[in-house]
């Protein structure tokens, strides 16, 4: 009786135990995650207080002038757009597939673990080595010259680590039992990709496009070699151009207009958080639209 008693004893204060342990680590999770949001908060409330003062109409249909201390940043809003759409146009199609490649037809080979090798290394180079090798091969050997085409090339090879690996993973969630299921049915392994296992991931996919287009709208060193940092609107893919990253470093390393900066920045912020609504609003309607027709 005794030993009965001594046991559940020892079991309760053993729960009690991993009670407190658990009480802990959710206290420790969830500070975690309350200092991401606050500093998250913080640094785009910062910018927004100072810069949305400055902001006006004017300010979106001007073209910059006096090295940017004057007029608005239009020209630049197009560079930023016309260089994101040209690494975007040129990764996308690569990355999603070379993710279909190494997730539903690669066997576990040497060169299979070379391309993962390859990609775990393109994702940790640092982006000044991709625009010096933008700089010397689209550049200067291919004579593209300074322009969208070389930068949006260089971006497109930038981001392609993250596309590949976020479609990857994303592919890997879909359940083996539909793959089977439309096989079963009679459909062809390329039909039950297409149809089944992609509308499947999307969200995924587009997860890893927001990404890539975050870092490239924000990517300085990198445009700054291989697109230049021209003030005019490009009229062409092979006209150099400046994007709003860009644009800002200058204004704030220089010091050229305060005021500038944090309208530049302000813009920048509206313009991430757009592309993410806009890419959650198509990934909604997109699964809804799929649920559907299922």
């Amino acid at each position: 009786m005794m030993e009965m008693q001594a046991s559940k004893i020892m079991v309760s204060n053993k729960r009690v135990k991993i009670n407190i342990k658990e009480k802990i680590s959710y206290i420790a999770i969830y500070l975690a995650a309350l200092l991401t949001l606050v500093a998250l908060v913080s640094i785009i409330g910062y910018v927004l207080m100072n810069g949305l003062k400055y902001l006006d109409f004017d300010f979106f249909i001007k073209e910059p002038s006096s090295m940017g201390r004057e007029g608005g940043i239009f020209s630049i809003i197009v560079g930023t757009f016309y260089l994101t759409i040209v690494s975007i146009a040129i990764a996308t199609p690569i990355g999603v597939a070379a993710a279909i490649y190494l997730t539903e037809y690669a066997k576990e080979t040497k060169l299979v673990k070379i391309i993962r090798f390859g990609t775990e290394t393109l994702a940790g180079i640092p982006s000044i080595i991709f625009g010096l090798f933008g700089f010397v091969f689209f550049v200067i050997l291919l004579g593209f010259r300074w322009s969208i085409l070389s930068g949006g090339l260089t971006l497109a090879i930038m981001i392609l680590p993250t596309l590949i690996r976020t479609t990857e993973e994303s592919l890997k969630t879909v359940p083996q039992s539909f793959r089977e299921g439309s096989l079963a049915l009679g459909a062809t392994k390329w039909q039950t990709i297409i149809k089944v296992v992609l509308p499947s991931s999307i969200s995924g996919i587009l997860t890893g496009l927001i990404l890539g287009i975050g870092r490239a709208v924000g990517e300085t060193a990198a445009v700054m070699l291989t697109a230049g940092s021209s003030l005019g609107v490009p009229m062409s893919i092979m006209d150099p151009t400046r994007t709003m990253s860009v644009h800002l470093y200058l204004l704030a390393s220089e010091g050229l207009s305060k005021e500038k900066t944090f309208a530049t920045a302000t813009v920048l912020i509206i313009f991430v958080v757009l592309i993410n609504l806009s890419a959650n609003i198509l990934a909604n309607k997109y699964m809804k639209r799929t649920k559907i027709e299922a």
